[in-house]
């Protein structure tokens, strides 16, 4: 046997496996990303540090003075007046016609009570009524001697008459043409004479 076949067995331990190599790659990369997370997190503790130090502006490179600003006149301190709240002006109007409602309520009970009060003293005075008249009375006797005999009346009966309509002027006319138009054809309508003829006889027979 040859020096290489005796040492094949203990190089073989020592090769790494492949489930080895993948938890290598695993802790390189999780310590990888812890570091850029360091990082990250460092940078922006140091921007806020940076925006909470307010940086001071520098004056302008003049050679004039500054100017002194004029105060603005100070203003009187503004005296407190009484406000007068809508909502506290409804809720006295709402209080007040409250008051107006059960006061009328008030009222219009009263004037029930009094009202069944006084029916009730009607109906108890015309039960009382009721009563007096209710009572038997004595009746007088009839007078047996001179009985009640009825009579003939002495007045004379009347006598009828006929009456007499009386009928517009307007009717008789109308009338009068229709009994034309019945007795003529319609070749005498247009005759004056036809129709004057024929009022005369309504008027006749209406005297008669």
């Amino acid at each position: 046997m040859s020096c290489n076949d005796m040492s094949g067995p203990s190089r073989l331990q020592h090769l790494p496996s492949s489930v080895e190599k993948a938890e290598a790659l695993y802790q390189q990369r999780g310590q990888l990303k812890e570091e850029q997370l360091m990082k990250k997190i460092q940078k922006l503790v140091g921007e806020e540090e940076k925006l909470r130090m307010p940086i001071a502006q520098g004056l302008p490179w003049t050679t004039d003075e500054p100017k002194c600003l004029i105060k603005p006149p100070v203003k009187k301190n503004t005296i407190p007046i009484d406000l007068k709240l809508h909502s506290d002006i409804r809720a006295m109007e709402r209080a007040r016609f409250a008051h107006q409602v059960a006061e009328k309520g008030r009222l219009i009970k009263q004037y029930k009570m009094e009202r069944e009060r006084q029916q009730k003293l009607e109906e108890e005075e015309e039960i009382k009524r009721l009563r007096k008249e209710l009572i038997p009375k004595a009746k007088l006797m009839p007078y047996f001697d001179r009985p009640f005999i009825p009579r003939r009346s002495e007045k004379q009966p009347t006598v009828p008459r006929e009456p007499k309509f009386c009928i517009p002027r307007h009717k008789t006319i109308k009338c009068c043409r229709m009994s034309c138009n019945d007795m003529s054809g319609p070749s005498q309508l247009q005759h004056p004479s036809s129709i004057e003829k024929a009022e005369a006889l309504y008027k006749n027979r209406i005297l008669q």
